[in-house]
């Protein structure tokens, strides 16, 4: 049980890290998967699952954020300005949760993977803005090779997509990068190192606030937790080191296909 969650927790971190999506999209289906086959995790019902996720990503994302700080690519003020819409959309995610029933939560849960990966799918062919807009929040950064990029967003449309994000996050317990990446990149014009790791700066902070709700609630297993911390927080540094390194292509094919074959799994058990 030790090995299996330290390793569930590190691919969670490498994962989450590198793409952006904090890596609740990896646990909260294998807590799941191993309280139906396992006596072990018998105890793991849906809510427990989305809250101990929720402390897990918390690790996550501090590890992966202060990795970041090296490569000076979170936006600290665009971060900010969305977690204002994340951070309650947390709250109200976490209460949501928690009124779910099982068949409930795993088909709607489903529903909601198999539409994380249409996204992923859909992202690469959509047309990304090219002109900064006038009325906006704008933003520059120099990247590595001293170009210097362009970005800009409506603060209210910002704080709409990321109240959103922030919902789905406390209700299933996943980061929301997998949402709010795509939404930097494409709509916002965020390049897309800049967008990774400034979404894993919005998720650190909005997990706090989805920690504490579901802590308040007793949605947290504190020895599954305990066991998928280290490995979470190692996986997620060496996401951020490849995530500098690496293009994130086949990493994104690979999760494509996994969330596929996940979403369908779980339509099936919430529907039979």
């Amino acid at each position: 049980m030790i090995f299996l969650l330290l390793m569930v927790g590190f691919l969670a971190g490498v994962v989450g890290s590198l793409v952006g999506l904090g890596g609740g999209i990896i646990i909260v289906p294998c807590l799941l998967f191993l309280g139906s086959i396992s006596t072990t995790f018998h105890s793991i019902t849906p809510q427990l699952a989305v809250g101990t996720s929720l402390v897990v990503i918390f690790f996550t994302g501090l590890s992966s954020t202060i990795s970041y700080l090296k490569y000076k690519t979170v936006d600290y003020k665009s971060g900010l300005l969305l977690f204002l819409g994340s951070g309650p959309g947390t709250v109200i995610g976490a209460w949501v949760n928690n009124y779910l029933h099982a068949d409930s939560f795993l088909f709607f849960y489903g529903l909601f993977i198999l539409f994380i990966s249409f996204i992923l799918f859909w992202k690469d062919t959509m047309k990304r803005p090219t002109t900064v807009k006038e009325k906006s929040w704008r933003r520059s950064y120099e990247d590595q090779n001293g170009t210097m990029h362009h970005y800009s967003f409506s603060p209210v449309v910002g704080l709409l997509i990321s109240f959103f994000v922030g919902f789905t996050s406390g209700l299933f317990g996943v980061g929301g990068g997998a949402l709010m990446v795509p939404a930097m990149i494409m709509l916002f014009m965020f390049p897309p190192h800049v967008a990774v790791a400034t979404s894993m700066f919005i998720i650190t902070l909005s997990s706090i606030m989805g920690s504490f709700t579901h802590i308040s609630l007793g949605n947290v297993h504190w020895l599954f937790a305990a066991l998928l911390i280290p490995g979470a927080w190692i996986g997620a540094k060496i996401g951020a080191w490849l995530n500098q390194r690496l293009t994130s292509k086949m990493v994104i094919v690979g999760l494509r296909i996994m969330l596929l074959i996940v979403g369908v799994r779980l339509l099936i058990e919430g529907l039979f």
